[in-house]
């Protein structure tokens, strides 16, 4: 602290003692009068650490942190300016919810105490009660009175923020609060103090049940989706795998199960229609990968049989709330055990080893289970490699060509994709061999440019190399994310997903077109980014990123590329701009 040894310390002080003490790294916020205290601590009092990262849209402060939560698996902070700016902030922190992100949001309001209030400034941007913007999609938010709830609050916060179901926190600071000064003495949390309780673990009898019921189905699977967001949980579940003998589907809201095992079976609908068993294990999305879906009549309807029978092990009940339809419809299930995946699976792993010793028949059951399985993902491996190369020449490219090309240029770096999976090619055509290559699945538009750049954030200094695979349409929502990964000197090589069309909405409006008998060559009206084309390159040259493009020619893409890794390995940010079809 470069503080002289007469300072007075204050209490928005403590709030930093509090981060420092909890070991965050960062915070990123938009500029706010009314949290002017805390800034002031953050960077004399704790000398810029956490270090303070400046956005130019609430959004993307909370989507950075959202970011890097999901590549380390740690919270990072943000600051949202008063009741304005937590407003500006809503979207991304619902994101963060639905996406079970730890994400430590911090706030300020104008003082509660009339008196001290500005006129105008403070009575606008201040609410009763702030938190209750987001409530609904926080797993706790308080505003302390005095500075003794100040810590109390915070430990609490990041208890639950950090306890599975994972999800954002919010805590509100007065402003006057933080500018008075510390008179009281205050105890931070020492290094001893338990952060978080230790995960949950399952009840041993259902699981063994569980177990039992896989290893004696014909066609078994487990369906993975937030499990692998935990250090050592995607091995865990390659050799749980391994020794049931099951096929895999991974739903990639997390990397939970490297793509080239041979025992994965994610993206086959053909294959998991004819399962016998299925383990959920902690899945919320498990209905579109299981069920046909009719976007015209909104019809849906599983290709399951009804006689597989569903089990599940994870957090379910424990995760809902009533305000948000995050939670997805009900799952009828044979048998559910509420446990955290981290625990579960070395327990059923043990289990499987007790069954299998001294039980050559199962043993050899088990293996050519494994060996229809392993054929199964050869063929689909060899099919998408085939259609990959449809059209492969196009000019704008394909969705399948850029994939490839990206691939080419970093497969040989330890590259890390931080959103985004081009309509699934990356999945069907790189090789996803270790828990870091991907945090998760993109989310909607608004949120990618700053998620990816959290996972940059969490990687910088490192010799890894992020990719964000970036829509043109979530880029226009917030151009401005490329200056902040500029004056932070973000290194993230971000290549251009650019069909210059909200095309998702695009073809949903074909489909009502064609259902109405209306004219199809309209659907494109509110939905084109064209007349005029936006130019990336120009627009991140203005931001002070190095950049290029556009490129619509297949030829050009890998060279353009190579030239952008070369930046991007020199520390800083880079983007080519791809322009791309539709489909």
């Amino acid at each position: 602290m470069t503080v002289p040894p007469e300072y007075q310390k204050y209490q928005s002080d403590v709030i930093v003692d509090l981060l420092q003490a909890y070991d965050v790294e960062y915070v990123a916020t938009n500029p706010g009068a009314s949290f002017r205290g805390l800034h002031d601590s953050l960077v004399n009092y704790g000398d810029n650490s956490p270090e303070m990262l400046v956005c130019q849209h609430e959004n993307t402060a909370v989507q950075i942190a959202h970011g890097y939560a999901k590549a380390t698996g740690k919270p990072m902070a943000c600051i949202l300016h008063d009741l304005v700016g937590l407003l500006h902030g809503q979207m991304a922190v619902y994101y963060a919810y639905t996406d079970r992100a730890p994400v430590l949001v911090l706030g300020a309001t104008g003082p509660m105490n009339e008196s001290k209030r500005r006129p105008r400034s403070d009575w606008h941007h201040t609410a009763q009660s702030q938190g209750d913007a987001v409530r609904n999609f926080t797993k706790f938010d308080y505003q302390p009175h005095t500075i003794h709830g100040v810590t109390d609050s915070f430990q609490r916060a990041w208890s639950a923020m950090v306890t599975e179901p994972a999800g954002p926190v919010y805590l509100c600071y007065d402003a006057l609060l933080q500018e008075t000064p510390l008179t009281d003495e205050v105890v931070v949390p020492g290094p001893d103090v338990a952060k978080a309780p230790a995960p949950m673990s399952a009840d041993a009898g259902v699981l063994a049940q569980i177990v039992d019921k896989l290893l004696a189905a014909e066609r078994p699977y487990i369906m993975a989706e937030f499990s692998g967001r935990h250090p050592g949980n995607f091995e865990l579940l390659v050799e749980l795998a391994e020794l049931l003998g099951v096929a895999v589907w991974d739903v990639n809201s997390a990397l939970c199960f490297p793509n080239r095992h041979p025992q994965n079976l994610s993206m086959d609908t053909d294959s998991l229609a004819q399962a016998d068993a299925i383990l959920a294990l902690d899945v919320v999305d498990w209905e579109k990968a299981t069920a046909k879906l009719d976007s015209t009549t909104r019809k849906v309807e599983s290709f399951l049989a009804e006689s597989c029978e569903w089990m599940e092990v994870g957090f379910h009940e424990t995760g809902i709330a009533s305000w948000s339809l995050d939670y997805g419809r009900y799952l009828p299930k044979a048998l559910s055990a509420l446990g955290d995946p981290r625990q579960a699976m070395p327990q059923m792993i043990e289990m499987v080893q007790e069954r299998l010793a001294g039980n050559p028949a199962l043993a050899e059951r088990l293996a050519a289970r494994k060996t229809t399985i392993a054929a199964r993902h050869a063929e689909n491996f060899a099919r998408w490699a085939e259609e990959a190369l449809a059209e492969r020449d196009a000019s704008p490219l394909t969705t399948a060509r850029l994939a490839a090309e990206v691939w080419e240029v970093i497969r040989d770096e330890d590259w890390v994709l931080g959103s985004g999976t081009l309509r699934q090619w990356t999945r069907k055509l790189w090789d996803f061999d270790a828990a870091h290559r991907h945090p998760g699945k993109g989310l909607g538009t608004s949120t990618q440019i700053g998620i990816s750049m959290g996972v940059a954030l969490a990687h910088k200094g490192s010799d890894k190399v992020v990719v964000a695979l970036q829509p043109d349409g979530d880029l226009m929502f917030d151009a401005g994310a490329l200056w902040t990964a500029a004056k932070h000197e973000i290194p993230l090589l971000i290549v251009m997903f650019n069909n210059r069309a909200y095309y998702n909405d695009w073809h949903h409006q074909i489909r009502m077109a064609r259902a109405r008998g209306t004219d199809e060559g309209k659907a494109h009206i509110g939905m084109d980014i064209s007349g005029p084309e936006p130019d990336f390159a120009t627009i991140a040259q203005g931001m002070g990123v190095w950049a290029e493009g556009p490129i619509d020619e297949p030829d050009a893409v890998g060279p353009a590329i190579r030239r952008a890794l070369k930046v991007v390995k020199s520390g800083k940010p880079a983007l080519v701009d791809v322009i791309t079809r539709f489909r």
